[in-house]
């Protein structure tokens, strides 16, 4: 199966000047929890529900001053949407990620998660070793 059609194609984004209750309004209207950033219509970055709480709130950062260039992840992993499925589980345990922003030529067509794998049956074992992956820091 194909990045292309499981990913998420209404993709909301923002601009890096976008402030962070902007982006946190965002999260909250679509039900979120990543943004990408673009620039000039290429993507540079991406924002997460966990950057604004880590590399903001508690870093004591005026969340009203700054802006989603200055707390977002830059150059995120991303992958092609003609790309298998299977490559996408394999991005996200290797990066430990949960989402990933799906190109088109170098631009931003769509959004593939970890859930959108994982409601798909045949993918199930693919889902379960991408979360493994993701989750091989955590300690308990």
């Amino acid at each position: 199966m194909l990045i292309r059609e499981i990913m998420s194609t209404d993709v909301s984004y923002v601009d890096t000047s976008t402030s962070i209750p902007e982006v946190a309004k965002i999260m909250k209207q679509k039900d979120i929890g990543a943004v990408p950033v673009l620039q000039n219509g290429n993507l540079v970055g991406i924002i997460t529900d966990r950057d604004i709480i880590i590399r903001a709130v508690a870093d004591n950062k005026d969340v009203n001053t700054i802006t989603a260039e200055q707390i977002m992840t830059v150059d995120p992993v991303s992958i092609e949407e003609n790309s298998d499925v299977d490559k996408a589980t394999e991005l996200m345990g290797e990066y430990q990620v949960k989402r990933l922003p799906v190109m088109k030529n170098g631009r931003l067509v769509g959004m593939v998660s970890l859930g959108d794998i994982a409601i798909e049956n045949i993918h199930i074992d693919e889902a379960g070793e991408a979360l493994s992956g993701i989750s091989q820091g955590i300690r308990h």
